[in-house]
This record gives structure tokens, sequence and C-alpha cells, in this order.
């Protein structure tokens, strides 16, 4: 998929199309926009009639040359949408100041972006970083074996790195940590410093109910009793039991972005300790235990 900053310079004539207030039920909140040219599109405002109309809306306003639109929508038997709310959106013709704007403001929200460290460029560390590379995460691929780095194709930043830990420590508040090396020691050590950050989001490890256990006592042993209760092990065991790495991989992604996008995740400061764990969470505990 093209960045904002590639589909503004292609096309000299777009719309802006803006969801400003939403009333019930509606596909999309308030704030979000996408952009309509004449025979593309960027972004969605939620799909169905909805984007039918705004979409054939925009493109009148090209053809016609006109500025500026308001749509008041209702989402119900009206335009064959079951929504049952109500949204008003704003569609205006951008100059090369509003597209500078938007780029500026797409680039910052890329700041803002949740990071997620996926430690392990094996088959499923790959597969996980193939389906991050879609979603709106910053996804970071680490191991300190090149070799495997190289094996990558998806667009995600990737680091053959001889001490991964150092990426554990030095990542922001709240991010995500997926540990699934070629060693379990390594896997032991890695989890350990994710888990001693207290303020990750996500701490999974790949392996069964036995290794969390063998974990657990490690940890007891060489770290000082630290606790594991935070810890998701085995990951992505929603039910299924295809070990494929996609497969494994698509339940992974799943259950990572059930947690970053939660309404704790949402509402909780940056850096807060010893955040409750979300029901998500806590099912997964008794079901590894």
């Amino acid at each position: 998929m093209p960045t904002l900053d590639a589909f503004l310079t292609a096309h000299p004539s777009v719309i802006r199309v803006a969801l400003t207030r939403v009333r019930g039920s509606s596909p999309r909140n308030a704030g979000t926009e996408m952009f309509v040219a004449p025979a593309a599109l960027w972004g969605t405002i939620g799909g169905g009639q909805l984007e039918y109309i705004a979409i054939n809306a925009a493109r009148d306003m090209l053809r016609d040359r006109v500025l500026n639109r308001d749509l008041d929508v209702p989402l119900g038997p009206e335009i064959g949408q079951c929504c049952g709310g109500r949204v008003e959106l704003k569609l205006s013709r951008m100059r090369a100041s509003d597209k500078r704007a938007a780029i500026t403001s797409a680039a910052a929200h890329e700041d803002t972006l949740p990071h997620v460290y996926v430690l392990g460029a094996g088959h499923v560390g790959r597969a996980l970083a193939d389906l991050f590379q879609h979603l709106p995460v910053r996804c970071i691929l680490t191991d300190p074996r090149p070799d495997e780095i190289a094996l990558c194709t998806a667009k995600v930043e990737t680091r053959a790195s001889p001490l991964p830990e150092a990426d554990i420590r030095h990542a922001p508040a709240g991010s995500a940590f997926i540990v699934l090396t070629h060693d379990h020691g390594l896997d032991f050590l890695l989890t350990s410093a994710a888990l001693e950050r207290a303020d990750a989001a996500y701490v999974g490890m790949i392996g069964s109910a036995t290794k969390r256990a063998k974990f657990r006592n490690w940890a007891q042993r060489e770290c000082g009793g630290q606790s594991t209760e935070q810890l998701i092990c085995p990951i992505g065991a929603s039910g299924s039991r295809d070990k494929r790495p996609s497969v494994i991989a698509a339940f992974v992604v799943a259950e990572v972005m059930a947690e970053l996008t939660s309404e704790t995740a949402a509402t909780a400061p940056a850096g807060a300790n010893d955040a409750p764990l979300t029901g998500q969470q806590r099912d997964r505990k008794g079901r590894s235990a």
C-alpha cells in the first residue's frame, strides 16, 4: 500500500473526506478520514454504502470543480446500511498547503504507533512480520543471525542485533514483545528482560505450558523470584491445533492487537506499572497454567 505522501504526490486533484461527527453506531469514529482521487483511493471511512456515497460525492466535486461540501448521512434503511447511527462528513478539495499539512499529520501519527518487537526471525517470526506490516504498529524484527534476518521480505524494520536485550531495554513504554528465538536459554533471558520493564502492553513467549512452568521455576531461581503473571505462554493458543507458522502467526497477531487496542491500553498512562490484566490475559494464563 502506498504512503499518503506518495498518493498525494501522484494525484494532483484530491478530495479529503473527514468524519466530523458521529451519533450512535458507526463503522468508524469521528476524526477518521480518507482521500479520493478521480481513479484512486487512500484510507477508508468504514466501507459499505456510507463510503460509496462519499466517494461518489467526492468525484462529483472533482468533476464539477466544487471546493467544499457537507453531508449528513443516516446509517439505516434509507441507505441500506444497518449500523443505526448518523454521521456528518466534510468533503474538501485539497490545496498544496492542505496536502503538506496532511502529510505532516500522517508522519506525526506514525511516531505514536505502538512498537511490536518480534524477537526471533525464524519461520514464525517472519510470518509475524508479514502480517504486522499491514497493521497500525511499528514492527521491529530482531535476531542475532544476519542470515535469518536477510530472509525477511516484509516491509518492517529489521535489526541483526547481537544483544537483543538492549532493544528491549530501550523500547518505549507500552510496547509488545514476542519472544521466539532459536534458543530456549535466550528465550528465557529476553522474556525476563521484557517482564522486568513492568510497562509492556504484551509479553509473549513461544512454547507450551511445560515451557512456561520451566521459565517460572528459572525466574524464581535466577531472577530473584520475578513474577510471571504478565507472561503469555503459549502464544496464539486460541483453540487451534494447527502448527503451521502462518497459522500460529495469525493467532498471535490477533492476540497482540487485542491488547494494544484494548480500552485499558488506550487509557493507561505511558509507563504505568502494574496495570491490571485484561480479561484476555487472565483467560489465557488460566488455560496455560
